[in-house]
């Protein structure tokens, strides 16, 4: 990229930082000792805030370039990445979001412990959510690192690196210094923002085709080398029956997951009460299904304009294509339009990741501190000193995501956002599900049910093609993969549900019915909500 490329962009990052860093010291102002401020930002936020909050901590740079740059590479099966994200807004709306605003305070674990024996439980859940939540952030700091070596030419790998330990140093300032209250507003800018540039882009593609679809797509075709194959299922999934299983895996990965998610649980505990969590999702709902239309045009687009064989030579699994669409747009390498309209896009993508990743960390250290923590250390742990380790767990997550993030940097941010909600749907979602809705399950059926789940999803992933065994795996030299499929959600969610069945079936401890009659009033009602 030309010079101007990068001294445009550095500055709209730069303009971008400063304005989140003047929001987490004006907030850092405010008494952020209390564990309900630190956590929930004092359940403070109305529905609309709320809503254009989880919609940022949603969109991720996952959506923005890797589903792009899936659609881009391989057509109709990369859309599917979008169908299935945006599908899974309903079981959230449809199953949850309402029931663990009233059953919680702070995370999955409260909703979890209101009827089961607190310790075994929170440790259980708390462990499962740092690992799902450090698997998402893994996927940001790729993003982040394919960002700035386009934005540098693509051949600088200290830029790439460098940038990924920024990113990591910027997140842990703005969950210290900053907790919920601060990450919400950088989460409402950034949606703002991600919203008009998408928009932006979309509009400027389907202009260029003159409104007609048909020819966008026919275009898009051409370019792929598949001709029509290209808009036809099949071109990653359809190959053998280990492809069609990894793709059945990866829908109920991503359909189930984010009921499971940390971060996003965590945001319905931000508003005052369940019906403005409900509120919540309707607003977030409007806002990502739009975004998701657009991914598909922006994807297909960078097929039409730029070609897949052009996207897949700046970055082999496609996470630049919307940059790079976004340059020919503007009108081309060396043109103004095309260096604003690029500059502007990277700064969008980059605010993008920053956002999510503060987000992300929050929930993970709030597991460490709220549940790992303050159950380990029950009877000397304050709110105050509870805090104070979700500030050092932060740090602690920061830097082992940073870690990750140089390991994983040759990979599609939406493939390994793909293995995260894999992992959520297997160790949170069946623990979640069991109690909130059976009145028979024991402590040793939850327990069961999260390292039932959470364990054989790690081990698969660590025995996959994704680790070992083929030229994109994290350790292309070495083949010790055993596990055939990319995602392991087809075995390990089963898994997870079976395992919390086995525990509660055969668990000596008889089920509290009267714990969980009370629960379910107080999930229904909202009576004695926090």
């Amino acid at each position: 990229m030309t010079g101007d490329h990068q001294t445009l962009a550095l500055v709209l990052f730069s303009a971008f930082v400063a304005v989140t860093l003047g929001i987490t010291t004006w907030v850092s102002r405010h008494r952020q000792g209390s564990a309900e401020e630190f956590y929930a930002g004092g359940r403070l936020f109305s529905p609309l805030e709320n809503g254009f909050a989880i919609a940022g901590d949603y969109m991720s740079a996952a959506s923005f370039l890797g589903i792009s740059g899936l659609i881009a590479l391989y057509g109709y099966d990369g859309m599917l990445y979008s169908v299935g994200f945006l599908v899974a807004w309903l079981v959230v709306l449809l199953l949850v979001a309402e029931l663990v605003r009233n059953c919680g305070r702070f995370t999955l674990a409260d909703v979890v412990a209101a009827r089961m024996a607190e310790r075994p439980v929170r440790i259980a859940a708390g462990t499962s959510s740092v690992a799902v939540s450090v698997l998402y952030l893994v996927a940001q700091m790729v993003g982040a690192g394919s960002l700035v070596a386009l934005l540098l030419g693509g051949s600088s790998e200290a830029a790439r690196s460098w940038t990924v330990v920024g990113v990591g140093a910027l997140m842990v300032i703005y969950v210290s210094l900053g907790g919920m209250r601060a990450t919400t507003w950088i989460q409402i800018v950034k949606a703002v923002l991600l919203m008009a540039g998408t928009i932006a882009l979309t509009v400027l593609v389907l202009l260029r085709f003159h409104g007609d679809v048909n020819s966008l797509l026919s275009t898009a075709a051409e370019r792929s080398g598949h001709g029509m194959d290209f808009l036809a299922p099949g071109l990653r999934y359809g190959g053998d029956w280990t492809a069609r299983l990894d793709f059945i895996s990866l829908g109920l990965a991503l359909v189930l997951g984010t009921a499971g998610l940390p971060h996003i649980l965590s945001r319905f505990y931000t508003v005052p009460t369940a019906r403005a969590a409900r509120r919540s999702v309707v607003w977030s709902i409007g806002l990502i299904g739009s975004f998701y239309l657009m991914t598909i045009v922006l994807g297909f687009g960078a097929a039409a304009l730029i070609g897949p064989d052009e996207v897949r030579a700046s970055n082999a699994s496609g996470n630049t294509a919307v940059p790079l669409l976004a340059l020919d747009l503007g009108g081309g390498a060396g043109s103004t339009g095309g260096t604003v309209l690029f500059a502007i896009v990277a700064a969008v993508a980059f605010a993008t990741i920053l956002a999510v990743v503060a987000g992300i960390t929050l929930a993970s250290s709030a597991s460490v501190a709220h549940d790992l923590y303050s159950s380990l250390r029950r009877r000397h742990a304050k709110q105050y000193s509870e805090v104070a380790v979700a500030r050092v767990a932060a740090a602690g997550i920061g830097a082992a995501a940073i870690g990750l993030g140089l390991l994983a940097r040759d990979l599609n941010v939406a493939f390994l956002v793909g293995l995260a909600f894999a992992v959520a749907a297997s160790a949170n979602l069946p623990v979640l599900l069991y109690s909130l809705f059976w009145r028979k399950f024991t402590t040793r059926g939850a327990v069961w049910s999260v390292y039932g789940g959470l364990i054989p999803a790690v081990l698969l992933v660590l025995v996959s093609p994704v680790v070992s065994g083929g030229p994109e795996s994290l350790f292309p030299g070495v083949d010790f993969h055993l596990f055939p499929l990319q995602n392991p959600g087809v075995i390990s969610i089963p898994l997870g549900f079976l395992a919390g069945w086995i525990g509660t079936v055969t668990s000596p401890e008889p089920p509290d019915e009267a714990r969980h009659a009370e629960t379910e009033v107080r999930a229904l009602t909202g009576a004695g909500a926090a």
